[in-house]
């Protein structure tokens, strides 16, 4: 291989456009072309200084800086870089940056808090691969009073659909009998779709806010809805170590 030549998923979250395992996906799914080819083998090498690599038909180049960004979403905004049914999108939040960033992981429309948005591929996939174990903390308000034997069976890990989930960190932050309402704090390593949503329907409770308040130790306390601030070293640095 020669000195400069760089796998293709590497050079693509290299460039913000994805980590590399999404990067796999898009080669696979034929989104990727060098040099006016499309490619979907995945052991393809390229040389930035004399390949043009295109994804989606727009030229790829890389990012002269990394950007990290710490957005506490709104309810409200799709968490994608373009929604095909035209809906707020959170990067309509991110007001003045000239510099291309997507968001690392998912929200969904209905739930805020804690969002990341980066340029850089592998921190992406740090924070969202479950093998790195990095911690998402929510707050979810339930109907109802919840009961120590239910917060056990989420400490435990529950059924959903095909898979079970594991053990995650659960505690009571508040109980209101006169709105008959719960709050309680989950901490999960994992991310799958809607997942903490659908733990709590799995123990018969119905979510009626979510809000996801640190993503590992990195928290949005001090931001209101809808504000965004860049991270600091110490905090990139604690998620890449």
């Amino acid at each position: 291989m020669e000195q400069n030549e760089i796998r293709l998923q590497k050079y693509l979250a290299e460039c913000g456009i994805a980590s590399r395992r999404k990067a796999e996906e898009y080669i696979r799914d034929g989104k990727v072309k060098i040099n006016g080819k499309t490619v979907t083998e995945l052991g393809i090498k390229v040389n930035p200084n004399i390949d043009i690599v295109y994804f989606n038909d727009r030229r790829v180049t890389k990012q002269r800086e990394n950007v990290y960004i710490l957005l506490n979403k709104p309810i409200g905004y799709v968490t994608t870089t373009k929604d095909q049914f035209n809906r707020n999108t959170v990067l309509d939040l991110i007001k003045g940056l000239n510099i291309r960033v997507v968001p690392v992981g998912r929200l969904d429309m209905y739930t805020s808090g804690a969002l990341i948005l980066t340029n850089d591929g592998d921190f992406t996939y740090k924070v969202t691969h479950p093998s790195h174990e990095i911690e998402k903390t929510y707050v979810a308000t339930l109907k109802g009073i919840i009961t120590e034997q239910e917060i056990q069976k989420l400490k435990n890990g529950v059924a959903i659909e095909n898979y079970v989930t594991r053990p995650a960190k659960v505690r009571i932050l508040k109980t209101d009998t006169v709105n008959n309402i719960s709050r309680v704090e989950i901490t999960i390593h994992e991310g799958k779709n809607r997942q903490v949503r659908k733990m709590c329907e799995a123990i018969g409770r119905n979510v009626m806010a979510l809000h996801r308040s640190k993503i590992g130790n990195i928290d949005v306390k001090n931001l209101k809805i809808g504000q965004w601030r860049y991270l600091d070293i110490s905090e990139i640095n604690a998620i890449l170590q």
